[in-house]
């Protein structure tokens, strides 16, 4: 199975729209597992038995099948079965489609990152302003002190 990824243009409306927001649940659905994230990092780059993807985990075999069928009906996850044995490989057409659709919101991201780094600036500024102000203080109390001292020496 190859991993190259192709992507097309969504439609807008109509019953392609519907049919693609319905993926895009599907997938979202699959990825909201942390079970089902795990395996689809141990299938990047390899094709991997069913029996092979279980082995880390400390659930049963039919548990992990059951999430490998989650995979597959969000079209994750491709089976090549050869009788009993499955052998699964991953297909990452969806999650780039995915990705698609987040990539949208990033401007309110890009947005927030942007105040973030105003106000940490703006922060940085007052506290340089603020230990300016108190060394400054300081040698003025210093110098206080010090003309105190030599008043009192003067005076003895």
């Amino acid at each position: 199975m190859s991993n190259t990824v192709v992507l097309r243009a969504v439609p807008a409306s109509g019953r392609d729209a519907e049919a693609d927001a319905a993926r895009l649940n599907e997938v979202f659905f699959a990825l909201c597992d942390p079970i089902r994230r795990k395996i689809l990092e141990r299938l990047d780059g390899e094709a991997l038995l069913v029996s092979e993807l279980a082995m880390p985990f400390q659930i049963s075999l039919q548990a992990v099948s059951r999430h490998i069928q989650i995979l597959v009906r969000a079209d994750l996850v491709q089976q090549e079965r050869s009788g009993r044995i499955s052998k699964c490989s991953l297909d990452a057409q969806p999650l780039a489609e995915a990705a698609l659709w987040l990539n949208r919101y990033s401007k309110y991201w890009q947005q927030q990152f942007e105040m973030l780094a105003a106000t940490l600036v703006d922060i940085d500024e007052r506290a340089a302003t603020k230990s300016s102000r108190q060394r400054k203080a300081k040698r003025v109390s210093r110098g206080k002190r010090s003309a105190k001292r030599s008043a009192k020496r003067n005076a003895q």
